[in-house]
């Protein structure tokens, strides 16, 4: 009996801490992983060799997801290996600070990470993705663009737009065996969250009075991206410690 082909899975923002938790995740999950870095390809390549070292399967690559021409060429070559069945938007960052004196430069390069990201990324992988007749979209959004923030009107509004283009291509897909899902994280230990919050704020902020961990987004992650949820269809999943 023949062995089933492995899935081949692309994690943007692959090397960071929330990106790495879900690129192991999938790894262990039996996946192939294209762990995505934007310039740092040393960081995604110390991914790659943590998941080898483990016995699975994962190379390294290196563009910017809010360059149109740099992504069409990346997603090319990664689709000479064939479809790519399992894409999970990570992608992000923050450039905070109150709208009534942000910078229009301020405003469009958050936007272009997140949301123009997410179409250069995952509208190339669709076709060939569709033609196997399963696939999983999974782009990880935020609770700040569920509840708002402070400071974050830029960043909200692009993880926002996520959960409305999810849900829109979630009824474009669904009849071919392709499910499209947000996921909405709270404040989750690691790099970006270090040094924001005293362990009395999360206490005040977060009814589970702690930080989420990286490893617990990437377990969501890896369930939506599994066949037992494949009747979960263009839903905002949050996980948050119940803040929303």
């Amino acid at each position: 009996m023949s062995k089933p082909k492995v899935r081949r899975a692309l994690v943007t923002g692959g090397s960071g801490d929330i990106g790495s938790a879900i690129c192991r995740q999938l790894a262990a999950d039996g996946c192939e992983v294209i762990v995505h870095a934007n310039q740092r390809l040393e960081r995604a390549q110390d991914v790659v060799a943590g998941i080898i070292a483990a016995g699975g399967q994962a190379h390294a690559v290196a563009f910017d997801v809010a360059d149109a021409a740099a992504s069409q060429a990346a997603i090319a070559a990664i689709l000479e290996g064939g479809a790519v069945q399992v894409v999970v938007n990570n992608a992000g960052i923050h450039d905070d600070g109150p709208m009534a004196g942000m910078s229009e430069t301020k405003w469009k390069r958050v936007i272009d990470v997140s949301l123009h990201g997410f179409f250069h990324v995952t509208q190339p992988l669709l076709l060939p993705m569709a033609r196997t007749r399963w696939g999983r979209v999974v782009s990880v959004s935020s609770v700040a663009a569920v509840m708002g923030n402070r400071g974050q009107t830029n960043y909200a509004a692009a993880k926002a737009a996520l959960h409305g283009a999810t849900k829109s291509l979630a009824r474009e897909m669904g009849s071919r065996g392709i499910t499209c899902n947000v996921v909405a994280p709270g404040v989750v230990e690691g790099r970006m969250a270090e040094g924001a919050f005293s362990p009395e704020a999360l206490k005040q902020l977060v009814p589970a009075a702690r930080a989420g961990r990286p490893e617990e987004v990437a377990a969501l992650v890896g369930f939506l991206c599994s066949d037992a949820a494949g009747y979960i269809n263009g839903q905002v999943i949050g996980i948050d410690g119940g803040m929303s």
